[in-house]
């Protein structure tokens, strides 16, 4: 397990940066990768692993004891992407991979429906608790399986993500017809988080199997969270528009997530970057900036989970301050860095790095705290689903460590 003094000295790392100016990336990776290796995965591979009845429990406290055994979807799907991603760009640990595959033959056997579809939740064995009620959940599918096939080449788990495709192309072509829970998308309506997961999981999918056509429609799902959600004139990313691409100017149309900006641009940039669209980059730059200028507490640090959120989804809980937007936020904003050499970029980072180490780490038994109220007090691990997910705070490590290397050899 991390130190007793971990937190403190990775803290202390950041105010000696922010008084030099002089960055010790060298430092910084090894506090990101002892953070993955020595606290995150440990946690996971301790307490989380079904290895009698299949897949992964997430609905786990932070001591890691398990609180229920029924299996979100969403969060099985991620993880094959956590294990899979830790084996492609961490280690070539058999440990991981076997986890990866593990979860996968969970998901395999009872994930989808009839239809083909991914269901929301099953329990401990697989039987269907709740059907297909998230579209999410199928671009989950593909975002996982494209990376375990990446660390497998098995020409089963890529068709499965390939059929996953089709089947949800089909939907996507029809809005209105499919649901998108734990977040419902008002009548005649489009999401922000249709476009922004989309895009990332079809082009990751189209980049593996070298297909034009579906690299064009992940690229299409990219022009939508560019040309229709954002707006430069507001310096605003909106979470829904009308269908005809107007401005939805009653809620949740007004509501900004600041953390979902950050981690869409994430994905945009590594779109764009693949076809050397730098003025595509730098609005996305720009987009993160806006947006953590937004979202941060300028009197108690953090990062607010909603702005103007009256009379939305996220009314009552606006102003938490969620392990998910800070982790998205570290790696936004040391990729903005990376590309732009900005010192105001390292300069955010440094600050939501002191933040997030000093409040989220759980050091005596590794991960994340998920939720804190405006003041830092963790008040519930409690969100939007009932679970402990594997999948932000690992993929945004693993992010920043491949950052971080790239600075550490450039300096």
């Amino acid at each position: 397990m991390v130190s007793k003094n971990y937190i403190k000295d990775s803290g202390a790392l950041s105010d000696d940066l922010l008084k030099s100016k002089k960055i010790d990336f060298n430092k910084l990776l090894i506090i990101y990768r002892s953070e993955l290796l020595n606290s995150v995965v440990p946690f996971w591979l301790k307490h989380a692993i079904d290895w009698d009845n299949g897949g992964i429990c997430t609905c786990l406290s932070d001591e890691g004891e398990v609180l229920n055994r029924e299996k979100y979807m969403w969060s099985q799907l991620r993880a094959i992407w956590t294990f899979s991603a830790l084996y492609n760009k961490i280690e070539k640990k058999k440990e991981w991979l076997d986890v990866a595959l593990h979860i996968y033959e969970f998901v395999r056997k009872y994930g989808r429906d009839n239809k083909g579809q991914w269901v929301y939740s099953v329990n401990k064995n697989g039987t269907t608790l709740k059907g297909a009620t998230s579209i999410y959940a199928d671009g989950f599918a593909i975002n996982g399986f494209t990376e375990l096939a990446k660390a497998t080449g098995n020409k089963e788990v890529i068709q499965l993500a390939l059929d996953t495709y089709n089947n949800v192309q089909k939907r996507l072509a029809v809005p209105g017809s499919y649901q998108s829970e734990p977040l419902e998308i008002p009548p005649n309506c489009k999401a922000h988080g249709i476009s922004m997961i989309f895009s990332m999981v079809f082009n990751e999918l189209g980049q593996y199997l070298n297909n034009p056509d579906i690299l064009l429609s992940g690229f299409g799902h990219a022009e939508q969270v560019m040309d229709v959600f954002i707006r430069p004139e507001q310096k605003r990313l909106y979470e829904f528009v009308k269908i005809d691409n107007t401005l939805l100017e009653t809620q949740p149309g007004l509501t900004i997530v600041p953390g979902h900006a950050l981690e869409s641009m994430c994905f945009m940039i590594n779109i764009y970057k693949q076809l050397d669209d730098q003025n595509r980059i730098h609005q996305a730059i720009d987009c993160i900036r806006w947006n953590i200028e937004l979202g941060w507490d300028i009197e108690y640090g953090g990062i607010f989970l909603a702005k103007n959120a009256e009379g939305s989804f996220w009314e009552d809980k606006w102003d938490t301050k969620l392990w998910w937007s800070h982790a998205e936020a570290l790696h936004a904003l040391l990729l903005a860095y990376s590309i732009s050499e900005e010192e105001r970029y390292l300069d955010w980072f440094l600050k939501v790095h002191d933040y997030t180490f000093s409040h989220y780490p759980v050091p005596r038994y590794g991960e994340w705290f998920q939720r804190l109220d405006r003041f830092g007090n963790h008040i519930s691990n409690i969100v939007d689903l009932p679970v402990k997910d594997p999948f932000h705070v690992a993929r945004s490590l693993i992010n920043c460590i491949g950052l971080l290397e790239k600075l550490t050899s450039s300096k």
